[in-house]
C-alpha cells in the first residue's frame, strides 16, 4: 500500500556517511518538525544529478527560512550518497539517505521495479512534505516526468 498524505512516515533503518557509514531511523530524521524528503532513482543519474538534486541546493535558502529541512533518498550505498553529494557540492544540511536494499521505498510503496534496464528496484521519483511524522503533501512523478517533485513546486506547496 502506498503512503498516503495523512499517514505517518513508517518505521525504517537508512543509512548516512559521516566519519564511515552511520545507521539512522526515519524518525529520527523525518520524525520530528518540518521535512522535505525527495527520492531519485539514482545517483550520479542524468535528471537526478542534472536537475533533481540541483534544484534542492539552488532552494536551500528558501527551505531554511521556512524551518524546513531536507533530506534526499535513493536506493544506493552511503557511500555512493556521500560521493554524489560530494561532487554536486550539497550542503551539510541537506541530508543524503541511502537506502541500499530499498526497505524503505517499499515501506512507503513508492518503489520502482528497474530490473528490466539493470538497475534492479529504485526508489520512485517523489517528493513530500511532512510534519511532527505526518505526510502533509505527497508528489509521486509519472514515469518519465519531472514536475511534481521539483524543489519549486514543493516549496510552493508549503506556501499554500
Amino acid at each position: 500500500m502506498t503512503i498516503a498524505v495523512g499517514d505517518r512516515i513508517p518505521e525504517g533503518t537508512l543509512t548516512v556517511f559521516k566519519e564511515g557509514i552511520e545507521t539512522v531511523t526515519s524518525t529520527d530524521v523525518l520524525g520530528q518538525g518540518k521535512v522535505v524528503l525527495f527520492a531519485v532513482p539514482g545517483a550520479f543519474t542524468p535528471t537526478c544529478s542534472n536537475k533533481h538534486l540541483p534544484g534542492y541546493i539552488q532552494h536551500m535558502e528558501d527551505f531554511r527560512e521556512r524551518g524546513v529541512k531536507v533530506a534526499c533518498l535513493s536506493v544506493n550505498d552511503a557511500f555512493v550518497m556521500h560521493a554524489w553529494g560530494e561532487s554536486q557540492g550539497v550542503p551539510e544540511d541537506l541530508v543524503m539517505l541511502g537506502d541500499g536494499n530499498a526497505t524503505f521505498a517499499r515501506a512507503l510503496g513508492l518503489e520502482l521495479d528497474g530490473t528490466k534496464n539493470g538497475m534492479g528496484i529504485r526508489a520512485k521519483r517523489f517528493a513530500m512534505y511532512i510534519e511532527d511524522g505526518v505526510v502533509k503533501v505527497l508528489n509521486v512523478e509519472a514515469p518519465g516526468e519531472f514536475r511534481v517533485s521539483m524543489a519549486e513546486t514543493v516549496l510552493a506547496a508549503i506556501d499554500a
